[in-house]
């Protein structure tokens, strides 16, 4: 079995620099997109994750690296991993929101922290807690499901979101939900946020000034 360095081809000792160019080099030449395939694809992102996370034992048999991951899998609580992209970069680069392999094509892309990436959500963290508390700063006004100012559109997964807010059910029809108030309840979820201009979700924000210290994004 290959060690996640081989698949980058790199050597053991690179840099944490080396291992991001590598990394993008290979998630692009990868990409089905441009000629590869999504096995490999998917093969080069795991690789990439392994260095990042110091699991990079190469030389492991793959039993004794199941029995691991099992172990490992008992021994630490289950958190919700949320997989976000900005609507910005989609509105850039002229995609849309229900293109297929749109994350896919996000990660081939080298964008910036805040634009595409992935968190977990804790117990007792909304997303936007949880994006917040990773550091991000994604918009909102009211934090209480008056407005759309924190609107995110959910691509995979689920949210639990209680009754009392603004959205219409066409709205959560088409998968639109409130940041502020939501949490995920699927083990993987993948988010669109920032989409407070779409049509429809437009005319529900709020100036954020009115909340003291409320974003907006803008």
């Amino acid at each position: 079995m290959d060690s996640p360095f081989s698949v980058l081809g790199l050597d053991s000792d690179a840099d944490d620099e080396e291992v991001v160019e590598a990394y993008r080099r290979r998630i692009k030449e990868a990409h089905p997109d441009h000629g590869g395939s999504h096995r490999e694809f998917q093969r080069v992102r795991a690789a990439y994750q392994a260095i990042q996370s110091g699991d990079i034992g190469g030389e492991k048999d793959e039993k004794a690296a199941d029995e691991e991951r099992v172990e490992e899998r008992d021994r630490t609580p289950k958190h919700p991993m949320v997989e976000f992209l900005n609507y910005e970069v989609i509105d850039d680069y002229d995609w849309n929101v229900d293109d297929d392999g749109l994350f896919d094509k996000a990660a081939a892309m080298g964008l910036d922290a805040e634009d595409y990436g992935q968190f977990y959500v804790l117990n007792n963290e909304t997303l936007l807690e949880a994006a917040e508390n990773r550091g991000y700063e994604w918009p909102f006004a009211c934090r209480g499901g008056a407005c759309a100012n924190c609107a995110v559109a959910v691509v995979d997964g689920e949210m639990d979101m209680p009754s009392n807010h603004v959205l219409s059910s066409e709205m959560l029809d088409r998968g639109f939900r409130l940041s502020c108030i939501s949490a995920p309840i699927t083990d993987h979820m993948q988010v669109i946020y920032n989409i407070k201009h779409l049509p429809g979700l437009d005319e529900l924000r709020l100036p954020p000034q009115q909340f003291g210290q409320a974003r907006s994004g803008d």
